[in-house]
């Protein structure tokens, strides 16, 4: 068997597992929470949507999380990288 991946796009009226942007077959972009549906086209009723843009989770306090921070090197550390 090959481990090619079978699943489908989510369609309309389905429920958004994953809140982030979402594009349609017509190229329209929604950006949509989790437990909503997923909205119809006028004109074209029921369409697909793909997740193109992940949602991007921000403190309350606006600072950024310290484990998400770079720790510094001691100097003579950075000062060998450089030359080697």
């Amino acid at each position: 068997m090959s481990s090619e991946n079978y699943d489908m796009d989510p369609i309309s009226r389905e429920i958004v597992n994953v809140e982030g942007v979402y594009t349609d077959e017509n190229g329209r972009e929604a950006y949509l929470h989790k437990g909503e549906a997923f909205p119809a086209d006028l004109i074209l009723g029921t369409t697909e949507w793909k997740l193109t843009e992940l949602a991007q989770v921000k403190h309350s306090d606006g600072e950024t999380s310290r484990h998400l921070i770079p720790k510094k090197r001691p100097k003579d550390q950075n000062h060998q990288n450089e030359h080697s």
